[in-house]
């Protein structure tokens, strides 16, 4: 009888690192890369907020980018690893659930993350903590997308605890972790973005609403005391969390209306703070 393949029974720390490296790497990058330098006049438009960060604040979010790259690389091989990983619902053989099941596991992953940073969120910005892990984070003000990933060294362990959260609660691939990090990765660069990629109007769709933008986590960056949400604005709304203008601010970001009164206010554009 031919056994079934069993993969992911051992994954070695150092592709655990680079493969998240790499993902943040080529997802920031890019997105850095694009907004600005290669098609930076061309979206100006769409920029959340009017300046641009000091190269100084951007070296600082890419360095500690590289801390919390190996904080989570650590805690993912630990939940992989024996003998951490004979107490979790980790899977490595894919034949011993559905895909049906697989893909549930992702977006269970993804919803119950949500969740995982609201609260945690929140609670970092009490301000018996703040001062000590999450300032760093909000060091960037005018955030751009090497921020995804810029956490002081506790901030990344509190971050990177939806891996053993997930892998103790339900049976989870390795693979559909890695679909769940790429997800994450990409909203995250998104919010990080500081242009407004989510059509004008949005917001006014039912069907569409649930769904966080880039300039609600920049409001977050930018006020500070608002906009917890990663993915879905639904626990900012149950909350009552929610900036008062986000949703004007939104609209404007998103039809240009946002730079359109800044170039009128001032012949100054593409300025460094």
């Amino acid at each position: 009888m031919i056994k079934p393949i069993v993969m992911f029974d051992h994954i070695p720390f150092a592709y655990i690192v680079a493969s998240i490296l790499l993902r943040y790497l080529v997802i920031a990058g890019i997105a850095y890369g694009l907004f600005y330098y290669w098609q930076r006049t061309k979206w100006y438009h769409r920029k959340i907020q009017p300046h641009f960060p000091k190269p100084a604040i951007v070296r600082q979010e890419f360095l500690y980018s590289l801390t919390a790259v190996v904080i989570f690389a650590v805690v993912v091989h630990l939940v992989y690893t024996d003998p951490v990983k004979k107490y979790t619902k980790v899977y490595t053989n894919i034949h011993d659930h559905s895909m049906g099941y697989f893909f549930i596991s992702v977006v269970s992953c993804i919803v119950m993350h949500d969740t995982y940073f609201y609260w945690s969120h929140r609670l970092m910005h009490w301000k018996k903590i703040f001062r000590y892990v999450h300032h760093i984070h909000h060091k960037s003000h005018n955030p751009t997308p090497w921020a995804a990933f810029s956490f002081h060294p506790v901030e990344s362990l509190v971050e990177a605890g939806i891996v053993p959260l997930a892998a103790f609660t339900m049976p989870i691939h390795p693979l559909a972790f890695s679909l769940f990090g790429l997800y994450m990765i990409i909203m995250n660069v998104l919010g990080h973005l500081g242009y407004e990629l989510f059509p004008a109007g949005m917001l006014k769709n039912k069907w569409l609403n649930w769904h966080n933008t880039s300039t609600h986590h920049n409001m977050h960056h930018h006020y500070s005391k608002c906009n917890y949400g990663l993915y879905f604005n639904i626990w900012d709304r149950i909350m009552k969390t929610n900036h008062i203008r986000y949703e004007e601010t939104f609209e404007k970001a998103a039809s240009g209306q946002q730079a359109l009164a800044i170039n009128q206010k001032s012949s100054i554009i593409y300025k460094t703070e």
